[in-house]
C-alpha cells in the first residue's frame, strides 16, 4: 500500500515538491554560510519525493547551532513553507481520496518549519 501511495504522490505532487526543494537547496549551497540550510532543503526534498513509509525524528546530538539555525530558518522561510503545506493538506483532505496525501503534507510541516536537527527514517 505504501508503494502505491508513493507512486500516486510522486505523479501528482511529489515530483514538483522535490524539484522545488532541490532548486532551493542548490541556491542555498552557493554561499558557504547557507550550506546547512541547503543540505536541510535537499533532505526535505528527498522526503517529499517518497514520504509514505518514512517519518521525521529529532537528532539526539543536535546542539545550539541547529537551534539558532532553525530560528533563522523560521523567520526567513520556514513559516511560509509550513503554511503552504498546511493549506495544501487542508485542500487535499476535502475529498476522501485526498486524505492520505493531505496527511503526507501535514507530516512535512514540522520538518519544513524547523529542518535542522532532524533525521528522516523508515517507519517500522
Amino acid at each position: 500500500m505504501k508503494t502505491l501511495l508513493n507512486i500516486i504522490w510522486l505523479v501528482l505532487s511529489g515530483f514538483w515538491l522535490f524539484i522545488g526543494y532541490m532548486v532551493a537547496a542548490l541556491i542555498m549551497c552557493v554561499l558557504i554560510v547557507t550550506i546547512p540550510w541547503g543540505i536541510a532543503a535537499a533532505r526535505i526534498g528527498v522526503y517529499a519525493l517518497w514520504p509514505f513509509g518514512k517519518t521525521v525524528v529529532d537528532t539526539p546530538n543536535a546542539g545550539v547551532a541547529s537551534l539558532l539555525g532553525n530560528v533563522v530558518w523560521v523567520i526567513l522561510a520556514g513559516w511560509w513553507i509550513a503554511l503552504e503545506h498546511l493549506l495544501s493538506g487542508i485542500a487535499l483532505c476535502i475529498t476522501i481520496i485526498g486524505i492520505p496525501f493531505g496527511i503526507a503534507n501535514f507530516k512535512l510541516i514540522p520538518v519544513a518549519l524547523m529542518p535542522l536537527g532532524k533525521q528522516i527514517v523508515d517507519t517500522p
